[in-house]
């Protein structure tokens, strides 16, 4: 048995920053609350289906039972910091996962033993792929009827395109589960009923033999991937523990391989260990490279050292009883209470007032924090999630998250009038805190309208205001956010733009060829132009400008007047005159002559598509694909699990409002449903003539 107590030390190869990455419902929540209580940070176990868990600590997230919002912890575990951060399983709320990772050196990803790596789980582990996070697995739920470690091992090899390296095997099966063989140093651990914490003993008898051949197979998998450790098993045919060890953690940090761990975090088993292999393979900020941004126009790193000048990037924002909260993740540097700050981005000095080594909703203010940190800070006025703050003599402007841009809009007023204003400062805090959502008043409706990344995340930002300001709002029915493409462009559209009104006029004369972009060319987004003209028959300055109109021109199409995507433009040939030309000039001519174009040409309507999972006992399978059908749903695949079916479906975004009401009528309140966005796919005609 062993016991780890709380010790603070300042190094930064003892400090690790780290998130909790799932599917929802994989129990991402339970393990924080867990490795909280374990560590000492808390003294009572937090439960989510009780509503006492520390980071589920918003009253919307106690109601629904689900991770909405981001919440960082901390808390000591064999004299190292861990700096730990609670991500969303559900797909709507992506966004918050996708900014935690950019400010964090590891993760931890929680899969079900019985369900494997289900959708959410690939969404954010692709995330954490794009921001090169080293990650371990926890198998979780081996308690359940049906859980298999192997099985979902599987899965993670199969769909998420890595190497699992398992190093524990479970002792007995489901209801039986009470511990794991440590394949690493061959032992034995098990909790006993209602135990916090593991007794250590041999292997048992009955798994000698399969612990031996897990462990063999370990250190062959190993020494596949790992220079070192091949050597060593040439010499002599094994791997040693400390060798073994070694070479987990050399792989965990290059993202070579996935170190898997088991257990059950509701029951309080295989938590120690994992902190343990938190402890042993995740980096330390020292671990990682330096951290790369812009000065002068120039790239330049800063390394995680407290004696370089201060770098740190604003991850959240949150608004609180007592003040705003600005969490830093601070990369380079010390910063004090008092100090003043550079928000680069903004050219606007802020001022420190106090920081705070955050416990979710609870705090405890500290005098400094230096390289390595994560934290949250009060005085910051401004300064939005993104936002660099570095020292004004050195400034630095690190990388911002991305922001994926919104699929789902509603319409929303207040229904007294007098809380108009009201509404609109709340509406400002929302976005200002969230900046996945966004608000924008409808031109010809004079609504306001609130965009986001799904139904649930919108009716989690409106009842948020309802509850923090007490406003009654009225919303409007969902709609998608749908997008247009070229099915077949022009050729050698001419435009002349001519404008005469005393003084210097505007004279631009562009030629454009308007085509289909292919989505599979390397590099192809959204837009792209090229100029043919030859001869210096229009300037450089001015092909840049006809760009700059192109991609004004994108804001609108014309069939609906939505965004147009999927678009090449070629400057093939143009005029200027010598007085009256224009980067002005080109660049209106430019807008003008690709509206022109679009209108000319022929035009698709793109609508939001997601794949669907729907989990549905046998006897519904048919009333539940016959529903799919008639919300233009097509089923890709079909799996039986335990007397329920596994039904995935591609479905339009717009189809599926109102769904899960649909599911639970036609399964007695048993089915249930996640998505995951799959991008856009053209819509029918019947589609076409509603929204143009």
């Amino acid at each position: 048995m062993r016991t780890h107590l709380p010790r603070l030390t300042t190094s930064l190869s003892r400090v690790r920053n780290l998130g909790i990455l799932a599917h929802v419902d994989a129990g991402k929540t339970t393990v924080t609350e867990r490795m909280l209580y374990l560590t000492g940070a808390t003294h009572k176990r937090g439960e989510v289906h009780d509503g006492t868990t520390v980071t589920d600590f918003d009253a919307q997230e106690r109601d629904r039972g689900i991770t909405i919002f981001a919440a960082a912890v901390s808390c000591v575990w064999d004299d190292h910091r861990i700096n730990l951060i609670d991500t969303p399983g559900h797909v709507d709320f992506s966004d918050e996962v996708e900014r935690s990772l950019r400010v964090l050196d590891g993760a931890i990803a929680v899969f079900d033993a019985v369900a494997g790596v289900e959708p959410q789980s690939e969404t954010v582990w692709r995330q954490a792929d794009r921001h090169g996070v080293p990650r371990i697995a926890f198998v979780n739920k081996l308690d359940r009827a049906g859980a298999d470690l192997d099985t979902a091992v599987a899965s993670i090899r199969d769909r998420l395109h890595t190497v699992p390296l398992v190093v524990q095997l479970p002792i007995g099966r489901e209801d039986e589960f009470s511990g794991v063989v440590d394949l690493v140093r061959m032992r034995a651990l098990v909790w006993a009923a209602g135990a916090d914490t593991y007794a250590e003993g041999p292997v048992p008898e009955a798994l000698v033999d399969e612990a031996r051949r897990r462990r063999r197979a370990l250190e062959e998998a190993v020494a596949e991937l790992h220079p070192a450790a091949l050597d060593e098993f040439c010499d002599t045919s094994s791997l040693g523990a400390q060798t073994l060890t070694a070479a987990l953690r050399d792989l965990t940090r290059t993202g070579d391989a996935v170190v898997v761990l088991c257990g059950s975090a509701y029951r309080n088993r295989g938590t120690e260990p994992l902190l343990d292999a938190v402890v042993s393979y995740l980096p330390s900020p020292l671990d990682v490279p330096p951290v790369r941004g812009t000065a002068d126009g120039a790239e330049q790193e800063r390394a995680a050292d407290p004696e370089e000048p201060f770098a740190a990037l604003v991850f959240k924002v949150n608004s609180t009883a007592t003040g705003r909260l600005t969490y830093l993740r601070v990369y380079a540097g010390t910063i004090g209470k008092g100090d003043v700050v550079l928000d680069v981005a903004a050219r606007r000095t802020e001022r420190i007032g106090r920081i705070l080594r955050v416990q979710a909703d609870r705090n405890t203010e500290v005098d400094r924090a230096v390289a390595g940190d994560i934290v949250a800070v009060v005085g910051v006025k401004e300064a939005r999630a993104g936002a660099t703050l570095c020292t004004p003599s050195a400034p630095l402007l690190l990388e911002p998250p991305t922001v994926a841009d919104p699929v789902v809009s509603v319409a929303v007023e207040a229904r007294r009038s007098l809380d108009t204003d009201r509404l609109a400062s709340a509406l400002a805090r929302l976005v200002e805190e969230d900046p996945s959502l966004t608000v924008r008043t409808d031109t010809e409706t004079g609504q306001t309208v609130l965009s986001g990344m799904g139904e649930l995340h919108l009716e989690v930002a409106v009842e948020k205001i309802r509850l923090a300001q007490g406003l009654e709002i009225v919303v409007g029915r969902p709609q998608v956010a749908y997008r247009e493409t070229v099915a077949r462009g022009v050729s050698g559209l001419v435009y002349r733009h001519v404008k005469q009104d005393g003084g210097a006029g505007q004279f631009a004369h562009v030629v454009l060829d308007v085509e289909p972009l292919d989505a599979e060319e390397p590099g192809a987004g959204e837009f792209a132009f090229s100029s043919t003209v030859t001869g210096g028959r229009v300037p450089q300055e001015y092909v840049r400008a006809v760009e700059a109109g192109c991609r004004d021109a994108l804001a609108e199409g014309p069939l609906g007047g939505h965004p147009v995507t999927g678009v090449r433009v070629t400057l093939t040939d143009g005029a200027t005159h010598s007085k009256d030309s224009s980067e002005m000039a080109f660049r209106t001519a430019g807008r003008f002559a690709l509206r022109e174009a679009l209108r000319a040409s022929a035009m698709t309507l793109l609508e939001p598509v997601v794949e669907v999972t729907v989990t549905v006992p046998d006897s519904a399978v048919g009333g539940v694909l016959g529903d799919l059908a008639a919300r233009r749903g097509r089923v890709s695949g079909s799996t039986a699990r335990a007397g329920t079916a596994v039904l995935t479906a591609t479905v339009p975004l717009a189809e599926l409002f109102g769904y899960a009401s649909r599911l639970r009528s036609r399964t007695q309140g048993r089915g249930t449903f996640t998505t995951r966005p799959t991008g856009y796919a053209p819509a029918p005609a019947t589609v076409v003539g509603t929204r143009a």
